[in-house]
């Protein structure tokens, strides 16, 4: 759920690229303005790229991985590919980290190696989760809610240490809602199960992912220095009231049948009005609903 298009972007000529460790940037060619590492150019990095790309045509973007596996794909739409690792010969000025904590054995340390990519110019952003958050019973949250404090949960300190790392070093973190687009997000997970031994009405706040590359872009380009924003669509809406949608929206195979479960944690409902206020920034796809086509 925490997991982060192909575009017609014209090849790059690809000079010092390394296939084995970290960002390799020829010294033969100077960094640009607005040059931009991604670590993790999944679904999220890519349209990062994408819309970055539109920005500043002229820029290089470069894209540190865990495998070689998509290097070929990434290359087609223009992203430079290389393995994650220490050092660049030369840093770059704006850096945005979208890898998930679950291919790492450390996770602050990745973030680590990012922040001595980054020049210290422009932008590091780090796209966390509002998982962070200690709410579970669909109460209101906002970006100075209580987190869940260290020691509670492993899955929310390995995020809230890897926020830490980027923070101290003067970067920004990016806490997202459930990421969704049309063949990804939680409702395509319920849908292929048709019956989920889970309760209806826990509450998920979301965002699109176009809406989430869009949003971190605005940040990046306000330069800030250790700040925390939230990204959602300010629009919760139940598991149930989610599959309701799916079903009445004729858009997808097959039919959701129900939840089953009756106990539980609940969720919590988002709200980043303090963000769009500062960043002036609002979403594409306002809820989860209109992207579907219907009407609140």
């Amino acid at each position: 759920f925490l997991k982060k298009l192909p575009c017609a972007f014209k090849e790059l000529a690809i000079k010092g690229v390394s296939h084995d460790a970290g960002v390799t940037v020829s010294t033969s060619e100077s960094v640009g303005q607005n040059d931009l590492l991604i670590v993790g150019p999944g679904v999220l990095g890519r349209i990062v790229a994408e819309k970055w790309r539109q920005e500043h045509p002229d820029c290089k973007i470069y894209g540190q991985t865990a495998t070689t596996d998509h290097h070929s794909e990434l290359t087609k739409i223009g992203i430079i590919p290389s393995l994650k690792g220490p050092r660049v010969d030369q840093k770059v000025p704006y850096v945005i980290f979208c890898a998930p904590p679950y291919r790492t054995d450390d996770y602050p340390g990745d973030l680590r190696v990012a922040a001595s990519n980054w020049s210290g110019e422009g932008s590091f952003l780090f796209t966390s989760s509002t998982a962070v958050y200690d709410c579970n019973d669909n109460g209101f949250c906002g970006e100075d809610s209580p987190c869940v404090p260290i020691g509670m949960s492993p899955r929310t300190d390995v995020l809230l240490k890897a926020e830490n790392v980027v923070l101290e070093a003067g970067g920004c973190a990016l806490r997202l809602a459930g990421l969704y687009k049309k063949d990804q997000g939680p409702h395509v997970f319920w849908l292929s199960k048709g019956t989920v031994d889970a309760r209806p009405d826990l509450i998920i706040s979301m965002i699109h992912y176009e809406d989430a590359a869009s949003l971190g872009i605005a940040i990046m380009k306000r330069r800030l220095r250790g700040r925390v924003f939230v990204g959602c669509d300010n629009q919760p809406l139940s598991r149930q009231e989610i599959m309701d949608r799916v079903n009445r929206s004729g858009k997808f195979d097959g039919k959701f049948e129900g939840f089953t479960g009756t106990d539980g944690p609940l969720g919590k409902r988002m709200d980043n009005s303090k963000t769009r206020a500062e960043i002036g920034w609002e979403p594409k796809y306002p809820s989860f609903t209109e992207f579907l086509g219907l009407s609140n």
